[in-house]
């Protein structure tokens, strides 16, 4: 054997490692067997962002779809609770479960029809157009109303001149919302009107300068608002900063006695179910004595 031959079954010889490629890979930084060690560089920045943007906007129309949308406050019917040019975040989720409109709850509905027919709507521009879409701005186009809700389906609602709101013949005390120096109804005294179930009796805060339910009792429903009409409740104001506040229900709408027509139904319902054990226990004996004779 020559010197400095090796068998076939001795070790490789090491190779050098400086400045060489890698054991098995080419100049390229591929591997020679098939595989990949070469780190993928990262996507450009410029690259992601129509991606980015693309998961922003579908995500503002589901949240405008489904939880929340802003709108814009285009009057002084709801003062001092809300000024002109405020922007409210209206709940849209808990209608998709079924609740329905509450005594003392601020809500927006759309026009039922006539209320709105008189008034313009401004002619947004396709930017508007487009932020209104997807929910980063209050729509200009639609005929949407805010009003308190008074009284709801299966409710008795009235007032007379000088007098309070009374729902189920309970006197509201509204001092703490309505607006300062207006009366609850002086304007335009109303009533008793039953509220149809499904329906709404909604008044503005501002007492003198809203044009709500009372103003609207030729129309069919007596002035009431269909639920299927109210978009959601108004939960905050987030615009602008200093007027950031929530929109709790005033305590007079939780008063003792106010859901009087509920009220009225329970000792009948607690009757009846009283009354269906002794009916079953009397059957019984009757069946048992028939059968022992």
């Amino acid at each position: 054997m020559a010197v400095g031959a090796r068998s076939g079954h001795d070790e490789p010889e090491d190779r050098p490692t400086g400045g060489g490629d890698p054991v098995g890979a080419g100049s390229d930084g591929e591997s020679t067997d098939g595989g990949s060690t070469a780190v993928k560089k990262p996507r450009s920045f410029w690259k992601e962002l129509p991606l980015l943007i693309g998961i922003a906007l579908i995500l503002a129309l589901l949240i405008k779809t489904f939880l929340v949308q802003a709108f814009s406050i285009p009057s002084d019917s709801m003062q001092n609770t809300l000024q002109r040019g405020d922007r409210v975040l209206v709940d849209k989720l808990t209608p998709w479960f079924g609740s329905e409109p509450e005594r003392g709850e601020v809500v927006v509905f759309h026009d039922p029809g006539g209320w709105l027919e008189d008034t313009a709507t401004p002619e947004p521009n396709a930017v508007q157009k487009f932020l209104s879409f997807i929910g980063l701005m209050p729509s200009a186009e639609e005929k949407d109303l805010i009003k308190r809700v008074i009284a709801v389906g299966g409710d008795t609602v009235e007032c007379k001149k000088n007098g309070p709101v009374t729902v189920n013949g309970k006197a509201l005390d509204d001092k703490s919302f309505i607006f300062e120096g207006n009366s609850a109804c002086d304007d335009e005294p109303f009533g008793p009107i039953h509220v149809p179930e499904g329906r709404i009796w909604v008044m503005g805060d501002h007492r003198q300068n809203s044009l709500d339910s009372r103003y609207h009792q030729e129309l069919p429903g007596q002035g009431t608002v269909s639920t299927d009409e109210v978009v959601g409740r108004a939960v905050v104001i987030a615009w602008p900063v200093n007027r950031w506040a929530t929109l709790p229900v005033p305590s007079t709408f939780d008063q003792p006695g106010l859901n009087a027509a509920a009220a009225a139904a329970v000792p009948g319902a607690l009757g009846v179910a009283g009354a269906l054990p002794l009916v079953f226990w009397r059957r019984r004996r009757l069946t048992h004595g028939r059968t022992a004779g």
